[in-house]
């Protein structure tokens, strides 16, 4: 087991955005400094943390010089090249660890694995090719989803196949890049499994969440997730623990799910605090964020029950924020504004929990 990292160490936090954010938030509470490393001029987790460093992801050498003034390593996003964190391993240790890094930077890899582990993914077929793709198409059929294998999220590079004859739109539309082509799911709802797991192996798991998108982001998450989640989240839960385990994973892992007839069918994993998880921070005894650093510090996780029957998380997207006086004038409910400057379409401003 790893000695605890005792209050008044530095965390090093790679990326800027509002996870970042919140974890360093949750660091300090628990007497914890945090160190940014972001390429971003003000990234929004700079405003809570001690010190932020302005350097491209694949500058090596600044790096390892930022590496040499923390204790522990961990990233915010999953999309950080893993090859320069691989190189300063050494310098810090680093979770969660760079093999999960990887695994869920490739979406072909990473359902091969979970299939290795006895998960469900809809089924599925490498492309690389406008060939390769009719051929899959042929195999799976239509309606389908095609989505590239790396860089992808909230809707990005992927685009729905309607019929075969579509297939190169389709395949000009994602640029030709290498990708995988999804069966549809006939599903009820989604659900996420978040899952916390300590350097001595132990482990905790929330309540699911119902996850409800809109345009391929993120709109509501609702706790606990009730009837067809109920019945399916032990399920889903054994299979993330596994998967965690099998990686020596340490921190938040966040698995997501369709919940249909057949049971539950693995979506995507992200080896990260997550957004289906914001409500953890009113609405569980520990929230995501307190226990990635309670993990990746050597400390008991907390306890991770609800703080209320029902909790509700509103993702606040693009002009959303402005509506922000309205929610804090409703009682019980949280708001959390992550100062991210322009209000763009699409990019999220911020969230609320509601506590009922």
């Amino acid at each position: 087991m790893t000695t605890p990292l005792a209050p008044g160490a530095t965390i090093g936090i790679i990326g800027g955005g509002q996870l970042g954010r919140m974890l360093s938030i949750a660091a300090a509470q628990l007497g914890y400094r945090c160190h940014i490393y972001a390429p971003e001029d003000t990234p929004c987790a700079a405003d809570v943390a001690a010190l932020h460093i302005c350097a491209d992801y694949t500058d090596e050498s600044a790096l390892r010089d930022f590496v040499r003034n923390v204790d522990v390593l961990t990233y915010e996003f999953e999309n950080v090249p893993a090859e320069p964190l691989r190189a300063i391993a050494d310098e810090a240790p680093l979770h969660p660890n760079v093999d999960a890094l990887e695994l869920a930077q490739d979406r072909l890899s990473e359902k091969d694995y979970v299939v290795g582990h006895g998960g469900r993914p809809a089924d599925y077929r490498a492309v690389s090719s406008l060939a390769d793709l009719e051929t899959a198409i042929a195999d799976i059929g239509t309606p389908a989803i095609l989505k590239t294998r790396r860089f992808g999220y909230d809707g990005k590079g992927q685009v729905r196949i309607m019929d075969a004859g579509a297939a190169t739109s389709a395949w000009t539309e994602i640029g030709g890049q290498p990708s995988v082509l999804e069966s549809f799911v006939d599903f009820e709802k989604e659900f996420s499994i978040l899952l916390a797991r300590g350097t001595s192996g132990e482990t905790r798991i929330w309540d699911a969440p119902q996850n409800r998108h809109a345009d391929g982001i993120l709109a509501h998450s609702i706790a606990p997730g009730d009837g067809i989640i109920g019945e399916q989240k032990a399920a889903a839960g054994d299979l993330a623990r596994g998967i965690a385990e099998a990686l020596d994973y340490v921190g938040v892992l966040t698995c997501e799910f369709f919940a249909s007839a057949a049971g539950p069918v693995f979506n995507e994993m992200a080896p990260r605090v997550h957004n289906s998880g914001h409500w953890t921070i009113e609405g569980a005894t520990t929230s995501q964020f307190e226990n990635h650093i309670r993990a990746i510090c050597g400390l008991p996780l907390g306890n991770t029950a609800l703080t209320a029957a029902r909790i509700e998380m509103h993702n606040l997207i693009g002009a959303d924020a402005d509506d922000w006086m309205s929610w804090l004038k409703k009682d019980r409910a949280h708001l959390h504004l992550y100062n991210k400057g322009e209000a763009r379409p699409g990019r999220k401003m911020g969230h609320v929990t509601q506590l009922f």
